[in-house]
Formats: structure tokens, sequence, C-alpha cells
């Protein structure tokens, strides 16, 4: 596929929705089809990949939009309003394109980068696994020395993309830890690249979940998984450094809660406006403080892209918190206006409610990100 034009300057929402129109049409017709049934049908995919969506965040010297977190995080919020499993699909692909763009080698950036902005190819991360608890400081997946690179061993659960991503970002523990203290993972720690097509992977997206359902996201299995040495992503047992920079990155999963807090303010205004409900004092002001809120929430997410504040990795998770609280508190006002007509299983804004949920329980988790930003106080 050819290079997408070049956004380095991000624009505005508005010009944004308007060049991506196809794409968000597709996403909106697909999202409740795709929630019931609990995958994207391939229609999504073609729109996506067509779209020249997947390489905002790629450099342009290999394809890319050359965007910064602005821009990306614009994209996610577009993408969330339509479909917010895309957009966390969409969000974690972005992900591993910025760290491989930051600390890949040449022949990685070489390697994944083209493939993953003209669309061939989609990122996943696979950090969680059961019992390593959200500040992944006990990982059982372990990576062994073997002749020409490593042998990966464990088990990965909530990753979103499980089985449609060519490519995984993997962390592994490749060494024992010296019992250094940190916050978030641990030392000894090591970031892999591993290939779909890798016969020691096994994806599986059996996990029935309750909110963002069609985001693939089930479990990676790792057994006798080896790699070449050319697999280790940034330094060796230095994984800490890198999950470091991703929030001081500015992108933050608070563009995914504003795009459903977003959806979820505009299907309460058009039920007010077709019930002739616009009229009544009390719900104009309540659309009002609706939108107010999701104006706050977008405010923080446009500060942490921007990058401008004194604490730049502070503001970003201040970012996830605020957004995905006001998320779930939009939505959860919003079926209150819709009164008995929200109370249909089958009424979207039912759907946005669990998606909203779900966010705030994705890494790094909204009790982690407080744990994250007071820990400069004990420190």
């Amino acid at each position: 596929m050819p290079a997408a034009d070049s956004l380095t300057t991000a624009p505005d929402r508005e010009e944004l929705s308007a060049r991506y129109s196809g794409l968000l049409d597709v996403l909106r017709g697909a999202a409740a089809s795709a929630d019931t049934a609990g995958e994207l049908p391939e229609e999504v995919f073609a729109a996506l990949r067509a779209s020249g969506v997947l390489g905002a965040a790629v450099a342009e010297e290999y394809g890319g939009l050359g965007g910064d977190a602005v821009l990306t995080n614009r994209l996610i919020e577009l993408v969330a309003a339509a479909d917010p499993s895309m957009a966390i699909i969409l969000f974690q692909h972005y992900a591993v394109s910025a760290r491989i763009g930051e600390w890949g080698t040449d022949a990685q950036r070489a390697r994944y980068l083209p493939l993953l902005a003209g669309g061939e190819w989609i990122a996943a991360s696979a950090w969680s696994e059961s019992g390593a608890g959200a500040d992944k400081r006990n990982l059982a997946t372990k990576a062994t020395r073997v002749e020409g690179g490593w042998r990966l061993d464990g088990a990965k659960t909530f990753t979103t993309g499980a089985g449609l991503a060519q490519v995984y970002l993997v962390l592994a523990q490749s060494a024992e830890p010296s019992g250094k203290q940190s916050t978030y993972g641990s030392d000894g720690q090591t970031f892999f690249l591993v290939e779909a097509a890798n016969p020691g992977l096994v994806a599986d997206t059996g996990m029935d979940l309750v909110g963002m359902r069609a985001s693939a996201t089930g479990f990676v299995e790792l057994h006798a998984c080896e790699v070449e040495d050319s697999a280790v992503l940034g330094p060796l047992g230095e994984a800490t450094s890198i999950i470091a920079g991703v929030r001081e990155s500015g992108a933050t999963l608070g563009a995914v809660s504003t795009g459903i807090a977003e959806s979820a303010y505009r299907l309460a205004l058009a039920h007010a406006e077709r019930r002739g409900l616009a009229g009544q004092q009390a719900v104009r002001y309540r659309l009002v403080d609706l939108a107010a809120r999701v104006e706050a929430a977008r405010a923080l997410v446009e500060r942490a892209g921007r990058r401008d504040s004194a604490e730049p990795g502070i503001t970003t998770l201040h970012s996830k918190l605020i957004a995905s609280t006001t998320s779930e508190e939009v939505c959860q006002e919003a079926l209150r206006l819709l009164g008995s007509a929200g109370f249909l299983r089958s009424h979207p804004l039912n759907k946005l409610a669990q998606d909203a949920r779900a966010v705030g329980l994705m890494g790094p988790t909204n009790d982690l990100c407080r744990e994250l930003v007071s820990a400069r106080w004990t420190a």
C-alpha cells in the first residue's frame, strides 16, 4: 500500500471525522451485530486497512502518517464513538507500533513498521497473566536462553486482538529479579516480538466478556516458543524503562473513554429531541451537564497528547482516570434520562455502559493509575 498523506500536524476532530467518514460509517453499521457475535466482521478490517488509519503512529519513512499522541488520541476517540471494541484493538496496535519505532533496531523497524503502517499486519500486546497482578511484578512467563536465542513458556490473559494480530509484544521474565522495587513490572523482564506464525504461540479468543465483546480479547499461550535474539525489543532485562516511557508518550486509554462518553451523550440528546423533551428546562440542563463533562475529559486527553505539562506521565494517568470515570457516569446519567426506554436490553446505551466499565479495568487499571500517581508522595 502506498504511503498515506502526512498528518504530522494533527487535524482537529471535525476534519478527521470528515476524512475518515467511510471507515466510521462501516464501524457504526457493524457495531451492534459484532457485539452480539463477539467478533468483528471482515468488512470492518477491510475498511480499516484501506483507510490508512493503522499507520498513524508510524514514521513517514516506513509508510505511516508520522503522527504524534495528539493525532492517535483523536483518532482513537473518533473510532471509539463508533465502536469501542475496534478502538481498543487500534489503541494496542498504535502502542506496539510506537514502541517498535522508539526502541526497535533498524532491522526490526524495516521488518515490522511497513507492514503495520500499510494494514497488512495488526499488532497486539501480551503482557497480562493470571496471578501476576495489575502491576506485572510477578510474571510466570519465562524466557530461557537457548542456542541462538530464547525459549518462551507461559500464558497471557486479556490480550486484546488475540487471534487477529500477526505480531505480539510479549513481556517475559528473562532473569531472576534482584528485588529492586518498581511500581510497575520488575527488573529482569524483557519484551519480545513474537509473530503469530510461530508454532510455539497459540491464541485463543474464547473469553466471554461483558464489555468490549468484539475486541478479540483472549489468551495467548507460549509453549517452547523459540525466537531469535533479534526478537528482543529494547534493552535486555529492562522492560520497565519501556513501560515507563509508554506513560510519557501521552497516548491514553482516556481517548477510548471520551469516545464512549461522546456517543452516550449523543444518544441521550437524540432521545430528548425525538421525544420532544429538549424544550424542558430540567432536561436541557442535564444535557448541558453531560456535554460539559465530555468536553472536560476531552480537554485532559488532549493535554496528555500534547505532553506540555510539567509531568507528562502523570497527566496521562490523570486523563485515563478522569475520562474512564466520566464515561461510566455519563452512560449512567444518559440511561436515567431515557427512563424505561433504556431498560431494553437492545438499547445501544447498555452496550456503551458495559464498554465504559471495561476501560477502567484495562491496564493500567484505574487503581494502578492511582498507585502510580501516589507513589511519588511516598518515594
